[in-house]
């Protein structure tokens, strides 16, 4: 495309991309939640496998039918460390409600991993996750940021994301998860 003047032809350069819209759920971006993304487009979670605490490949997929907060984490990041008892929060908020899972998915390297598998351990109830490889943090809207939480609901699809450290335990990200969970399946 372009527009002619005095037999110059100019060419048209194109708008400049415009941010995503936000989903309804931008309403829980307050507080404690100030900085989540909600986006309108949503799109099914990365099928990428990772490890669960007994070193068994698992993806995703696994939790499908429930809402699920992913939080990708690192024993050498501090802001991860320190959001991890909010987490651990959340989890207990839901506990014995198993449409609701909080998976901690540490990216520590092998030699890290029985640190970070202490780590937990001193956070129940949360589970042990790993990504040995170090790859999920680049397969979400955060691009390698870390701390990350992406929260899928119950079709595996990302609703929201956070990039960098978060008070999970408000009122605010229960209505969040809340508000998945009334969501029709």
């Amino acid at each position: 495309m372009a527009y002619e003047d005095e037999g110059f032809e100019i060419p048209l350069i194109p708008p400049a991309p415009q941010p995503s819209a936000e989903s309804s759920l931008s309403r829980f971006a307050v507080g404690a939640m100030a900085k989540l993304q909600t986006p309108a487009e949503v799109v099914t979670a990365t099928d990428y496998r990772f490890l669960d605490a007994a070193g068994a490949d698992i993806g995703f997929d696994a939790f499908k039918g429930r809402v699920v907060v992913v939080n990708l984490w690192a024993m050498w990041c501090a802001p991860c460390r320190e959001e991890m008892p909010t987490l651990a929060a959340l989890a207990a908020a839901y506990a014995g409600n198993d449409q609701v899972v909080v998976a901690p998915v540490s990216v520590d390297l092998p030699d890290q991993v029985p640190d970070a598998r202490a780590f937990i351990a001193d956070h129940a109830p949360l589970p042990f996750y790993n990504d040995p490889k170090f790859r999920l943090p680049f397969e979400f809207a955060g691009k390698g940021a870390m701390p990350q939480t992406i929260v899928l609901d119950r079709q595996g699809r990302v609703r929201a994301h956070l990039t960098g450290g978060a008070d999970w335990s408000g009122p605010e990200a229960r209505a969040l998860i809340d508000a998945l969970l009334a969501e029709p399946t």
